[in-house]
């Protein structure tokens, strides 16, 4: 028996393995792609989630594989510009964009040199359960026996739609309606710089990555992903072109640019967190729109908070019940401004109201920092849209 399993081993799982296996646990991770291996992404790892990283010992073999520290950020809406950087965050600067084949099999690398039993193109078929606890799982080897494995702790860290969620019947606490769907590709011989660029009804991200490539993302209502769909490379070209500046030329042809990646089912939502002998960690737990790029920092937030809160009581049922019931708490009150403000971003509706509110930020350099300081994580939303702040911006 192993004191845990986790289903689903990449940058959510494979930190929690990790944190498992140095607390002296047993670990064993199954993971059903072949690793590693690249998945759709936002990329961005922000200074909050490179600080954790760099908690972890693991953020310098990030920076070794050849990924550009990101330390200047941009926003362009209309006549508005702002230029400046977030604030550190616990000594960390920059923010990072690795591909994720990098970022999630350096995680792998080093769950499994901490002792972590890791198994890939295994898919998880099923639960074991007795009284109605889980204590371990069913599931197919890669050369398609079946094979079962106890545990003290099952956990799902296997994304959006999760196997394990599914298993367990975990029902959905909130959701909310599915806003945007976003298409991207790597360009080549673009600037270093995080920058985003918004228009009436349309979101553009630019983010550099591994291989002297920067991701550039376009974001459209949801409404719209049929129409897009039918025409996805003239339509995302078309609109590149009228966002992003330094691609005012790119055309269909464009050597540039390569393949286009799509996502087209962005859904909003917190599902139940946990029961007897389970519990559900990073897009198995919650999800929401990739336009905010929060989805790899959260999902190290709560591996972290999970690692302190949870595994100390993992012997006990008892009370390993009862950390599991405060984890959720606390991990909710951690995320749910983030994911209020990323379903207001979502919307892509430029009010007038925040029109004049940002071109109050952009006059003053130190709002400036701030704001960017809110876009990475490492300042409340609430925060910096202080009373004080609106008063004098929109009066």
């Amino acid at each position: 028996m192993y004191d845990i399993i986790v289903v689903g081993g990449r940058c959510a799982g494979a930190s929690v393995a990790l944190l498992a296996a140095r607390a002296g646990l047993s670990v064993l991770v199954l993971e059903r792609a072949a690793m590693p291996s690249d998945t759709v992404s936002t990329h961005l790892v922000h200074q909050p989630g490179a600080a954790l990283l760099a908690d972890w010992g693991v953020l310098d073999a990030v920076a070794a594989s050849g990924c550009p520290p990101i330390l200047r950020s941009g926003y362009r809406v209309g006549d508005i510009r702002l230029e400046g950087s977030a604030r550190p965050f616990k000594g960390q600067q920059a923010a990072y964009a690795p591909r994720r084949n990098v970022l999630d099999g350096v995680l792998v690398d080093a769950a499994i040199a901490a002792g972590v039993e890791y198994r890939d193109q295994a898919t998880v078929t099923g639960l074991l359960t007795e009284d109605g606890r889980v204590h371990g799982v069913r599931f197919r080897t890669p050369k398609g026996g079946v094979q079962t494995e106890e545990c003290r702790l099952l956990v799902g860290a296997d994304g959006m739609r999760s196997s394990v969620a599914r298993f367990t019947g975990a029902a959905m606490a909130s959701e909310d309606p599915t806003l945007t769907c976003v298409y991207y590709s790597y360009w080549a011989g673009l600037h270093d710089r995080f920058e985003l660029f918004e228009a009436p009804g349309r979101f553009a991200g630019l983010v550099p990555t591994h291989d002297g490539r920067s991701v550039v993302s376009v974001y459209f209502p949801q409404s719209e992903f049929e129409t897009v769909r039918r025409d996805s490379r003239r339509i995302y070209v078309e609109n590149v072109a009228q966002l992003v500046p330094e691609l005012a030329d790119a055309t269909v042809d464009d050597e540039r640019f390569g393949k286009l990646y799509a996502i087209g089912d962005q859904r909003n939502f917190f599902r139940q967190g946990h029961g007897a002998g389970w519990v559900l960690i990073g897009d198995a737990w919650h999800h929401k729109d990739s336009i905010t790029a929060r989805g790899i920092s959260d999902a190290f937030l709560q591996s972290d908070l999970f690692a302190s809160t949870v595994l100390p009581k993992l012997p006990d049922p008892v009370e390993l019940d009862a950390a599991l019931a405060t984890y959720d708490v606390l991990r909710g009150q951690e995320l749910v401004e983030s994911y209020r403000n990323t379903l207001s971003v979502a919307k892509l509706d430029l009010q007038e109201e925040r029109l004049r509110l940002l071109r109050h930020v952009a006059a003053d350099p130190a709002l400036v920092q701030d704001y960017f300081t809110v876009v990475s994580g490492g300042l409340p939303v609430g925060e910096f849209y202080s009373a004080e702040l609106l008063a004098e911006a929109l009066n």
